[in-house]
């Protein structure tokens, strides 16, 4: 995962503010708890001693398995003792411990597997967490929900080329977007959104974004021509650890690309694009496209391979009728 210098530096910088805190929070329980129960300090520093009392029992030879016996069964005391001052005051066990976010790793961000150092998942998560902030700082995303969608504003006359009303087609759609907001997981369907300029593809897979976001998964969201200068600034770094862009969008829960067909294409932003699309759906991660372009535009400007691997594993939500933009004025 190269998300590079800026990132990796947010990422472990949440997690240590994390660890800081459950510390922190520990350090007040705890004189808390021995202000009101003074036992349990005594306790905690008998339970801490044991070991070295052990070690003194080794060395002062005699009957040394009877001696670390009786330790044990001391320290076990001791142990059962402050337990129960805890738990019948209404604490936790763990109370004079720090509750870490992320047990596996005690929010260092690293963990032990297979006699290895390895980086935990709760720094991964961050990772991405940092890059979709990153990528989204411009992003509209607060500016559409389901809540302020209107399909009133759709015809209600009957296309007869497609046998149904625009208005009827986007009642369809909006429930769709609204039940896959609902149930979305990291392996739901990749989604199409083809019509017309105005039709409200950008707010519905916004008001997709924005519920998503609210279950804890991270999602990007960017313009084609915005990502035609972020592939750029990937080109230009040569592939320095600086700036992988290619990385944050394969790695996100839910990647968003609007306006597919608007942007300026040169050779290596095509490649990176079908890159980025085809390793998504070699993992089963979802995409969003939406496009003004019919299929047979979207083959001009790119080829059949690329809109045939990219759009046909897609769920293709049409959007009828003219731009209703107009009619909101």
């Amino acid at each position: 995962m190269g998300y590079g210098k800026k990132i990796y530096d947010m990422a472990t910088d949440r997690i240590a503010q994390r660890k800081l805190k459950a510390e922190k929070d520990a350090d007040r329980r705890r004189a808390e708890i021995y202000k009101a129960f003074p036992r349990t300090k005594e306790l905690e520093q008998q339970i801490a001693t044991s070991g070295i009392r052990a070690a003194r029992a080794v060395l002062n030879g005699g009957n040394v398995a009877e001696n670390v016996r009786k330790l044990k069964v001391e320290n076990l005391a001791l142990q059962a003792e402050l337990s129960g001052i805890l738990i019948s005051n209404g604490y936790s066990v763990r109370a004079l411990e720090p509750y870490y976010s992320c047990p596996k790793c005690g929010d260092t961000g690293y963990c032990e597997e297979n006699g290895k150092t390895v980086v935990c998942q709760c720094l991964k998560q961050m990772l991405i967490t940092c890059a979709c902030e990153e990528l989204n700082k411009n992003a509209p995303l607060s500016l559409s929900t389901f809540e302020s969608f209107n399909p009133e504003y759709y015809d209600k006359r009957v296309d007869s080329s497609v046998g149904i009303s625009p208005y009827n087609q986007i009642q369809k759609i909006f429930s769709y977007c609204k039940n896959y907001a609902q149930n979305f997981n990291v392996n739901s369907k990749s989604l199409l959104m083809k019509g017309s300029t105005g039709l409200g593809k950008t707010h519905l897979s916004l008001a997709i974004a924005n519920e998503v976001i609210k279950k804890g998964f991270g999602v990007i969201y960017a313009t084609a021509p915005k990502l035609t200068q972020e592939f750029e600034k990937q080109f230009r770094s040569k592939g320095a650890e600086e700036y992988q862009i290619t990385d944050m969008l394969i790695d996100c829960d839910l990647l968003i690309v609007d306006d597919l067909g608007t942007e300026f294409q040169t050779k290596y932003y095509t490649a990176q694009l079908y890159n980025t699309f085809n390793s998504r759906m070699l993992q089963d991660k979802p995409i969003i496209i939406n496009t003004n372009l019919t299929m047979h535009e979207l083959e001009k400007s790119y080829s059949q391979r690329f809109v045939s691997r990219v759009c046909g594993n897609a769920e293709r939500l049409d959007f009828l009728g003219t731009d209703i933009r107009i009619r909101k004025k």
